[in-house]
């Protein structure tokens, strides 16, 4: 991705795709306050820096095997 795209926020669908996950995981994650995302106004948005150091220090993982215990 070039820099721009990596600083703009992301809505939902695109951090799915951007994961290459469905977006019902996202809410889920969101649901149980795993992923880094900002609420604004109704929406959820991300930030692609924040959510790949997230992946990246494990973190998705393992809230992956916590969302099973659900």
């Amino acid at each position: 991705m070039n820099l721009e795209v990596m600083d703009r926020w992301l809505s939902v669908v695109e951090i799915a795709q951007y994961l290459g996950i469905s977006k019902e995981t996202v809410y889920r994650w969101l649901d149980v306050g795993r992923i880094p995302a900002h609420k604004i106004g109704k929406q959820w948005k991300f930030k692609v820096s924040e959510v790949d150091k997230w992946v990246m220090s494990g973190q998705a993982e393992e809230r992956v095997d916590q969302l099973r215990d659900c």
